[in-house]
């Protein structure tokens, strides 16, 4: 399976319009992936973006295409794009269809939470923009910074149990399981995810929260804000029975930063060994 999708990618790649004498447009679809379309300097040939494109904050003067996950054929398509990445979470699968009969080049990047991923994805954008030269250097730097940040993950004594805990819209908190971004991240970063049991996201009850007994809480910040801050995370139902959550073990993280799983993927595992193992003799 692993072959054919390689051989498959391959194929797009050689079919992309690299030489082409219009300009090349670009709509990128997923935040990591307008990122590393920065990052490879390809940036200047964006024309659109998503929502969840938000580094970096240049961007957001470029038209927006909506969210990455709901996204309509025609507001792409009405940039007049000459190549349309679109990031593992980008759809729904319609829209996907759609843009791939309109005769635009496409390129639907392959999914992955572990370094070797990020970097053929980055590799892919690299080639697909013209840009393969950037694309492969980035590779190895994110590689060898990487390379370094486990070294020193790997020397930790303690692996702290982190729930990660996420505010969408006006329903009840959820949490991470397994097979998501979040529980690859907290691995990386040398800790164990509380919430075991179950894959993706879900919804648990102040009785099922309490009782798992976290040593870290983990959100984003745009959770953080949507629940008042720190202090009224703190005080909701379920959380404030956490020894964390009373003792002000809570971090927070920028979304993008730690979920992306794009060219900061180094910065972000860093930054979060940190914030669960402040007493280690490590200098991050």
């Amino acid at each position: 399976m692993r072959c054919s999708l390689f051989a498959l990618l391959g194929l797009l790649l050689s079919t992309l319009p690299l030489h082409a004498a219009e300009p090349l447009r670009i709509v990128s679809l997923g935040g990591a992936v307008t990122e590393t379309v920065h990052a490879v300097g390809a940036g200047d040939a964006l024309v659109g973006i998503d929502s969840t494109s938000l580094y970096p904050a240049d961007d957001r003067n470029l038209p927006d295409v909506g969210y990455v996950r709901q996204l309509a054929a025609e507001g792409i398509l009405s940039l007049r794009p000459t190549l349309i990445l679109a990031g593992p979470e980008a759809g729904p699968p319609a829209t996907l269809d759609q843009l791939k009969i309109s005769g635009v080049p496409m390129m639907v990047l392959p999914s992955g939470y572990d370094l070797s991923s990020v970097t053929q994805r980055i590799r892919l954008i690299g080639q697909a923009t013209g840009h393969a030269a950037a694309g492969e250097k980035l590779a190895a730097d994110v590689d060898r910074e990487m390379q370094i940040v486990q070294e020193k993950i790997a020397t930790l004594t303690t692996k702290p149990r982190v729930l990660f805990l996420l505010q969408a819209g006006r329903g009840a908190p959820m949490v991470s399981g397994g097979g998501t971004a979040l529980d690859a991240m907290i691995r990386l970063a040398g800790g164990i995810n509380a919430v075991q049991g179950f894959q993706g996201y879900k919804p648990l009850t102040p009785e099922a929260l309490a009782g798992l007994e976290p040593d870290y809480i983990l959100v984003t910040t745009d959770t953080s804000e949507a629940l008042g801050g720190k202090a009224s995370l703190a005080e909701m139902p379920g959380i404030k029975l956490m020894s964390a959550a009373r003792d002000g073990r809570i971090i927070e993280m920028d979304a993008l930063l730690l979920s992306g799983f794009g060219p900061r993927l180094p910065e972000a595992t860093r930054l979060l060994a940190a914030a669960l193992h402040p007493d280690a003799a490590v200098t991050w």
